[in-house]
């Protein structure tokens, strides 16, 4: 029987007053449910959708296993796994405390790039079990987005899925953030006359998002990035690093920084921040004029808004309530769109770029100060992301379809 995600309608029990705290009277129930997209009113229709009918279909499928993906939902459903151990800003809170979370992110899916996803939260840590485990589900479905998992687990276990499956393994913590990251870079810089080769951009932040960011902007051609830790700038003098920051330091601060945040700030032309703490506001008038910042931490951005205004040309939070917000929203429905509309094996880097000027684009003939970014209600977001990411899968050869 083929079925979908759908927006749960469950009542609330008497006695709660949901003028108190809506969240909970939202979440009571759960946000989803699963509803069937066939009918099953009499006998002939229980025939086709089970038995005897749907021997016919699965006979079918063993003999051409690709017809999985027309006769069942696998083309358009993806897995949205997490272990639990990064969930948003509230850390390791286990498989069970990440399910509203998980179950927020497959009603996105739907909500704003009409796939299906399923919440699968594991009671399991090692890196060796979670792939396992992943593989042995990946059957039932066209893809599979990991989600708040922490580092550097997260970079092996994406690796090691993607090696192992035939489907697209995304994990959203790092890609989405780099995609729309990089679109809102692109704008501001049109904005400003400038070109991303003549940037220097600063990352604070060497996790998931952090990483991924520094990688994405390099392959977009920025003049320079300089990524720090909580111990400062990430060089490949300092002796401490892990595989990922060795890794990270072969690939940015082509100008040989070293020292702290502040340090890296003097001069830079954007700051990225995606490691929560605060930034000195002296630290921030040291940067270029018309800097570019983007203070990406819930619920406190690294630099407070009004303080960055007064030395940025463009400012840009994740938060929604101020403008040009950094919302994975704005990516990963779309690319997961893309990526099953074409059958892709997997999502390379050329996809993600593509999908960063799709995003872009869509308002590249309204730049402001105030709208380097769509807003994720924009509905001519998921179309063109979904549209470049296709034709980028086509282009790279990795589409079947």
């Amino acid at each position: 029987m083929a079925a979908e995600i759908v927006n749960s309608g469950s009542d609330l029990d008497d006695g709660v007053d949901a003028s108190i705290d809506p969240a909970f009277a939202l979440h009571r129930g759960g946000k989803m449910a699963v509803r069937a997209t066939v009918p099953v009113r009499n006998a002939d229709d229980l025939s086709l959708a089970y038995t005897p009918g749907v021997a016919k279909v699965c006979s079918a499928i063993a003999e051409q296993p690709e017809l999985v993906h027309d006769y069942t939902w696998k083309s358009q459903t993806v897995a949205v796994v997490t272990d639990g151990s990064a969930v948003l800003g509230l850390g390791d809170i286990g498989p069970e405390a990440s399910l509203p979370v998980m179950e927020g992110k497959a009603i996105l899916f739907k909500q704003f790039g009409g796939v299906d996803a399923v919440p699968i939260a594991l009671d399991c840590r090692e890196i060796d079990e979670i792939v396992d485990t992943v593989v042995r589900l990946a059957p039932s479905f066209g893809g599979i987005n990991l989600e708040d998992i922490s580092a550097p687990r997260c970079f092996e276990i994406e690796r090691r899925l993607q090696e192992r499956v035939d489907i697209p393994v995304f994990h959203d913590d790092q890609h989405g953030t780099a995609v729309v990251t990089l679109a809102a870079l692109r704008n501001a810089a049109r904005l400003r006359g400038v070109a991303l080769g003549e940037l220097r951009a600063v990352v604070s932040g060497a996790g998931a998002a952090g990483v991924a960011i520094a990688r994405i902007l390099v392959e977009a051609g920025i003049g320079d990035v300089t990524v720090c830790d909580r111990r400062g700038i990430v060089s490949a003098d300092r002796a401490e690093l892990t595989d990922v920051k060795r890794e990270v330091a072969g690939f940015t601060n082509r100008a040989g920084l070293s020292g702290s945040l502040g340090d890296a700030l003097v001069g830079a032309d954007v700051f990225i921040g995606v490691s929560g703490g605060t930034v000195p506001e002296a630290a921030v008038a040291r940067m270029a004029k018309g800097a570019f910042v983007f203070a990406m931490a819930n619920p406190t951005p690294e630099i407070h808004p009004d303080v960055a205004r007064r030395y940025a040309s463009v400012v840009a939070t994740g938060r929604s309530d101020y403008p040009n917000q950094i919302n994975n929203v704005l990516a990963f429905p779309g690319i997961f769109a893309g990526a099953l509309q074409v059958r892709a094996a997997r999502i390379t880097e050329g996809m993600k770029l593509a999908a960063a000027e799709a995003l872009a684009a869509v308002v590249a003939d309204e730049l402001s100060e105030e709208c380097v970014i769509p807003s994720p209600f924009d509905e001519r977001v998921a179309p063109a992301v979904t549209a470049a990411v296709a034709a980028a899968a086509r282009a790279e050869g990795v589409a079947r379809r």
